[in-house]
Parts: structure tokens; sequence; C-alpha cells
């Protein structure tokens, strides 16, 4: 290979795993709203927190696993690729 097109390849590799860290925007947003959306429905009606607490962690671990497979797709594209 010559050398201009390795650095082509870093560079596409690059901008494939910039690409696809952007999934972990949208975890950030989601995790956001749950944590929002928990905490206006304990302050109208906070009896329910205990119930509420546990949706709040499984949504929170849904949205987390989310953004820990764009990251893992993000490094393979990176590393293995």
């Amino acid at each position: 290979m010559e050398p201009t097109q390795m650095t082509d390849l870093t560079m596409l590799k690059a901008i494939g795993a910039g690409i696809a860290a952007c999934g972990m925007i949208g975890a950030g947003i989601g995790l956001g709203s749950v944590f929002g959306k928990f905490f206006e429905a304990v302050g109208r009606q906070p009896s329910a927190e205990p119930i509420m607490k546990t949706y709040l962690f499984i949504g929170m671990a849904l949205v987390e696993a989310i953004a820990l497979f764009a990251f893992v797709i993000a490094a393979m594209i990176l590393f293995v690729l």
C-alpha cells in the first residue's frame, strides 16, 4: 500500500468511528429525559417514589446499554477494521 492510501484509510476509519459514536448523544438526551420525568413525577406524587425508582433504574440501564453499544461499535471500527 502506498502511504497516501494508508492515511486515507485511517482518516475514513476515524470518520466512521465518529459517526458511530454519535449514538451516545442520543443516550445523553435519553438519560436527561428519564431523570427529568422521574423528578417531575416524584414532585407531583412523592408517595409513589419507591415504585418509580424501580422504573427509573430500568430505564437508565436500557439507555446506558444503547450508549455502550455505540461505544463498542465505534471502537471496533477504529481498532479492528
